[in-house]
């Protein structure tokens, strides 16, 4: 049975023919890579690759750099937090020894004064 619709194999072909030809015509007319004006054109695209490559190149440097400087507070930041740190251990265990001396100065005294009450109740 024949759709009214179908278009006989020789007109499909020569419609593939027609397209395949107009397909290398386009390709024909395009400009050649020896062409000027595509030479400039590659150029400029080179060109503009290699500035955007810089300016990446430089953006990345300079987070970078701020990074490092960022590590560098931290790290200082840090440091100073185990000085302070450090200092409140040296300053509790120096008052820690100087309670200990004390307790035991004021032992001695409170002993020295016992002996010296039990010297006076024999004499």
């Amino acid at each position: 049975m024949k759709h009214s619709g179908d278009t006989p194999f020789s007109e499909r072909r020569k419609s593939a023919e027609s397209a395949r030809r107009q397909l290398i015509a386009k390709f024909e007319s395009a400009p050649k890579p020896t062409d000027p004006v595509m030479q400039e054109r590659l150029a400029a695209i080179a060109s503009a690759r290699t500035a955007r490559r810089a300016e990446r190149d430089a953006m990345k440097a300079a987070e970078n750099d701020r990074l490092l400087q960022e590590a560098a507070a931290l790290a200082d930041v840090a440091e100073a937090h185990q000085r302070a740190e450090a200092e409140a251990r040296q300053l509790e265990a120096n008052n820690r020894i100087a309670r200990v001396v004390a307790d035991e100065a004021a032992r001695k005294a409170e002993r020295d004064r016992r002996y010296a009450a039990r010297k006076a109740r024999r004499a």
